[in-house]
This record gives structure tokens, sequence and C-alpha cells, in this order.
């Protein structure tokens, strides 16, 4: 069987390392398993799962599981294709656009990783009817040819889209479609939708900048059913999207332009310190010169999904109870708890009929399975003393069939240095197939992943119009202390061509606008030709708008509210 068709098939299961072996050696190496490599020792394995173990943390490192991401989205897209430019004037966006720095992305690539697009929506074509992407790489349909490099996937360039836009039936010759919520096509437009009608019809933040697409293919059902994703939920994992950056960056070295990616997803899975294997790859990507990755800071600030115990060594009661409140129709679902360095600590489970779990210890490294004598919930408990990367204590709870009503979750301090700290999430709201939360949760440290990483540029999301906090948006920060989000845009009804859309995501896809507006000044007219994605962040950051009465950076909007133009106005000062 070749690499390609273990990469599709659900028989071969995908882990992610960060070691080297040499190629030779593999191939001398008995077992049915193929390998891609992303960068230096970064690599994807595919492997036949008849010849692995079972998933769990005693038989893997969680670094190496791909993690299942989901739409940053709040609500379905409206019906209402009314436009107006209040958020491209709300951040500085439409003043810059004009004379005299006329910025428009012009000599850039936006770069889109989610659900699709419509290609042959007017947003993404020139004047002249033609189009301005220059590649989509459909990672599901396996009809086609990958792009060169890669092994899955069908690769359009913009001569083939040009020739479909030109036929009767354009997808007999480019069948890429945005099914999925139409949230891809939306976040593109946002970002970089063309001038229609002078702007009265519809205008992006950068519309002369080309456009690249990638469409990620759904995450394979085995993954699906160990992070318990309820069926028909978009879904997609973390093998998938490190190669469709590896893909983007390609274009920044071929082409020798600047690009800017928008990353529309998020996860709740993770330790909340940027540490897994993707957000360091992205932080790399964000110091390299003329590539700048977007982020959404997620929808969970208000979920309940978020529960911090902390102890001091001198008080008396090491305990807390973490009740969870399990709503009718939940099917299941993954809690993870991490426990701080160098402190250890024990967990109890009670079901809402009173049956017990007792003492689950942190210093185990093990897969339990729990079996409930009065219901039918079932509870496998995987536990590490010592994460690999963050260092930190890890219990992963799988709740199989759990009794609706109020579950509760002791947490026990068995040694304390001087504060610890214990966290516990729930997946995000897609992931969650009832209505399920935390009765007394923490909106802090609820940024999904990969936004927590150190290098991330995190755009939370606020309301444009009344200038107040989107409540959904989720809010710093990091588990370690790092300073995320790192500004905020609006991402409340904001318009699209497919209709208005809210949440973090929308405001990545604004966010990413200006970036391009600036990439443009920076590389393209050459004011600052090395500029990274870093570097853009902090001039944003210098600019952004801070109210006198708040204290910044802030866990709600990070350094203050985005203003490309203000931007520029410092810049001019200096």
């Amino acid at each position: 069987m070749d690499c390609r068709t273990r990469i599709v098939s659900d028989d071969y299961a995908d882990l992610i390392v960060d070691f080297d072996l040499e190629e030779e050696s593999l191939n001398n190496t008995a077992g049915d398993f193929c390998f891609y490599q992303i960068e230096d020792n970064l690599r994807i394995f595919y492997a036949n799962r008849e010849e692995l173990p079972k998933l769990s943390l005693s038989e893997y490192r969680y670094l190496y599981l791909p993690v299942c991401y989901g739409i940053m989205q709040s609500g379905d897209i409206s019906e209402d294709r009314s436009f107006n430019t209040s958020a491209l004037e709300e951040t500085g966006i439409l003043r810059v656009q004009r004379p005299p720095l006329a910025l428009t992305g012009a000599g850039c690539i936006f770069a889109c990783i989610d659900t699709g697009i419509n290609y042959t929506n007017p947003a993404f074509r020139r004047p002249d009817g033609s189009s301005r992407i220059l590649a989509i790489w459909d990672q599901e349909n396996q009809d086609g040819t990958p792009p060169e490099g890669f092994l899955y996937g069908s690769e359009y360039r913009r001569g083939v889209i040009n020739e479909a836009l030109n036929s009767d039936n354009p997808m007999d010759i480019v069948p890429v479609r945005d099914i999925t919520g139409l949230h891809g096509t939306a976040l593109a437009s946002i970002a970089a939708g063309s001038n229609i009608d002078e702007g009265n019809t519809f205008l992006g933040a950068a519309p002369d900048a080309d456009i690249v697409v990638v469409k990620l293919k759904q995450a394979k059902p085995y993954l699906r059913e160990y992070y318990m994703v309820p069926e028909g939920t978009p879904c997609y994992q973390e093998t998938d999207i490190l190669t469709a950056l590896k893909y983007i960056k390609g274009f920044a070295e071929t082409f020798k332009r600047p690009v800017c990616i928008c990353m529309g997803l998020g996860t709740s899975y993770g330790d909340h310190g940027g540490n897994s294997l993707l957000e360091k790859y992205i932080s790399r990507l964000n110091t390299l010169r003329n590539i700048a990755v977007v982020l959404p800071a997620g929808n969970e600030g208000n979920a309940g999904h978020h529960y911090r115990a902390v102890f001091n060594k001198n008080e008396g009661a090491l305990f807390r109870n973490a009740e969870i409140r399990v709503g009718e129709g939940t099917s299941g679902f993954v809690l993870e708890i991490w426990g701080s360095v160098p402190d250890f600590f024990r967990i109890s489970v009670r079901s809402p009929g009173g049956e017990e779990i007792r003492d689950i210890s942190f210093r185990l490294n093990s897969t339990r399975v729990y079996d409930f004598v009065y219901s039918s919930t079932r509870i496998i408990a995987d536990t590490l003393l010592v994460e690999q990367i963050s260092g930190q204590q890890l219990v992963v709870l799988h709740f199989e069939n759990p009794t609706p009503g109020i579950w509760t979750i002791e947490v026990r301090a068995e040694e304390v240095s001087t504060a610890a700290t214990c966290d516990m999430w729930l997946p995000i709201r897609q992931f969650m197939s009832g209505d399920t939360y935390f009765l007394e949760p923490s909106p802090y440290i609820t940024i999904t992943a990969p936004g927590t990483g150190r290098y991330a540029n995190c755009v939370a999301a606020y309301n444009g119009e009344t200038g107040g906090l989107f409540q959904e948006s989720g809010r710093g920060f990091t588990r370690e202390g790092g300073i995320k989000p790192d500004f905020a845009a609006p991402g409340v009804d904001i318009p699209s061509v497919v209709g208005r859309i809210s949440g973090t995501g929308a405001a990545a896809a604004l966010a990413t606008g200006a970036y391009l507006q600036f990439m443009q000044w920076a590389v393209i007219e050459a004011n600052s030709p090395l500029v990274n994605g870093v570097e853009i962040k902090n001039y944003f950051i210098r600019g952004a708008r801070r109210e006198e009465s708040l204290n910044w950076p802030n866990r709600e909007l990070g350094y203050g509210k985005l203003d490309i133009y203000s931007t520029f106005e410092l810049l001019r000062r200096l």
C-alpha cells in the first residue's frame, strides 16, 4: 500500500514525532507504515492500527497524539448579506486603504486554512472575471493530483480555476466546494474579498491580495471516536493542519512574496501553555521573514468549560470539589486535568447516584478502566506524572455514557510547595453532544490552541458597534502566564459574502487583512523588507487603542483594540 492511501485511510493511525530517524533505517524496519517530514525533526507517521497499541497515554506520549480542532464560529451564519464598512472603519483598515497610504494587500498573498472556498463568488475574482486565487489544495478530494512534494489531496492552480470559471460547469473541472457551513468562504471574504461596486456591494480588508486556500479534510473516524466528537460536527486533525502550513510556507519561498495565513480553528485540548508541536511550528513560522500566522482566541470565554483550583501551603483544607453538570443527551466527553509542578495531586470522581472512584493518583503512569454498577457509565483514566514537554502532571478522563446530573471531581493536593494549581478543561462547545459545564467555572485561561503559542498572533473579539467585549471570546492569560490574547478586533455580526458571522474566527480574519496591508507597506513598498509576524504584532500592539480606565495588558483584550491607522500615525511621529 502506498503512503497516499495510508494517509487517508482510517485503518492507519497518525502520530506526530519530534525526533529524527534515518530514512534508510526506517525503510529496513519491518512494519506497515510510512512517514512524511514537515521540517527538520518534525515528522508525521502513518502506521497500521492493527500493529499499534490502543490509544492511551500509557502507550503513547501525549505530545504525539494528534488533537482535533473545530471551527471558531459563534452560532450560524445569518442570511443577512447586507454590507457596511463599520468593522473596516473601526479597525482603521478602511482609512489605510485610501490615499495617501492606499494599502490594499497588493503584491501579498492571503492564505486560508479552513473548510474550503466558493471560488466562483465575485468576491474572489478580478473585474475582468478572472480568479484572484493562486491555488486551492483540497485535502479531501483524492481524485486529482496532489501538490508537488505532498502525498494526498488534489491541487488546482489559477490556470485551471480560470478554465473552470469560463466553462458552463465549473465543478466538473475544479470540484471544490465549501459545504461545511461556508466558514472558509466567509473568512476569506472578510480578509481579502474584492472591491465590488466601489465598496457598496462588498469590500474585504485586503481586496488586491492574491489568495491561496487549503480545504482541510475531516479528521479520521478513529480520532473522532477517541475524542468523542459528535457525529456530523466539523472536525479537523493536527496532522493535516501541519501539512497545510508547510504547503503555504512554500508559496512564500517560491513566489518571494509576503504571506499572511488565517486559520479560524481552535481546540481546548492541551496544556494551554503553547507547548504542542503545532503551536511551536506556528511560532517558528511567525519568526520567519515575510510570514505571519493569525489565530483566533476561541469562543470558550463563557462556555463554563474551565475550572481552576488553587491551593496555598498554609491553608487547612487541601481539597476542592469541581462540580460538572452533565446534560441529557450527552453521550460522552473527554476531561483533561493538569497539575502544577512540583506539587502532587489525587482526584476522586463521584457520580450523580453517589458511586465513587477514589484516589486516582497523578503519580502513576497508567491507564485504568472503571465501570459503574448502577449505570452504564464507564470512565477510562489515563495518568502521567510528567507530561513530556510542559512537565506538568496530567490526568485524562474519558466519560462514556455519563449519567445526567451533577458529577463531582474532588482534587486533593498531597504536597504543596508554595501555591499549587490544578486546571480542568472540557472540550470546545462543538465537541460536546449535550449541555455540559462546570457549576463554578473560571472564564480565564480559556484561549484555545494554537492561539496560546508563544509567538502566535492571537486575536480576541469585541462588539464593534457597542465597544463591549464579545462574551464568548476566549480570555487569557496562558497557563504559564504568557500574555494572550495580543489584541482584539471586531467579531460580532461581521459582513461576509455568505452572510453575517460572529466569533473570534471572524476577528482573526479581519486582523489578517490588516497584516496584509502592513506587509504591502513593509515588504512590497520596501519600508521594512525583512519584517515577520512577530514584528507586525508588536507594531499593532503599539498602535492599539487602550482606554485609560483599564489596566493593560488585560485578559480580555490583550494590549487593546486593533487600529492599523494609529500604528501608521505612530510611525509617522517617530
